[in-house]
C-alpha cells in the first residue's frame, strides 16, 4: 500500500463532511484494543486495621496483654 492509496473509499452515493468525520471517527474508536476496567478500589471501611498475617493468640494473660498498647 503506498501513501497516495487512501485507506478506505466510497464505493456508493456523495457522503458529507460530517459523515465522512463520523466514519472515520468509528474507525479510529473501533480499530483501538480494548482496555480492561480499573479495579474498583477499597475503602477505608471495609480494610481491617490489623495485618492479614497477626491472628490471635491465646495464652496465659492474653486477655490482659489484649488491652495494652501495641
Amino acid at each position: 500500500m503506498s501513501a497516495e492509496e487512501p485507506l478506505f473509499r466510497v464505493v456508493h452515493g456523495t457522503p458529507t463532511a460530517e459523515e465522512l468525520a463520523a466514519l472515520v471517527g468509528t474507525i479510529v474508536v473501533r480499530s483501538r484494543p480494548a482496555t480492561a476496567p480499573a479495579p474498583n478500589p477499597v475503602s477505608a471501611w471495609a480494610r481491617s486495621a490489623r495485618p492479614a498475617g497477626a491472628g490471635h493468640t491465646a495464652g496465659p494473660g492474653a486477655w490482659r496483654a489484649s488491652a495494652l498498647p501495641r
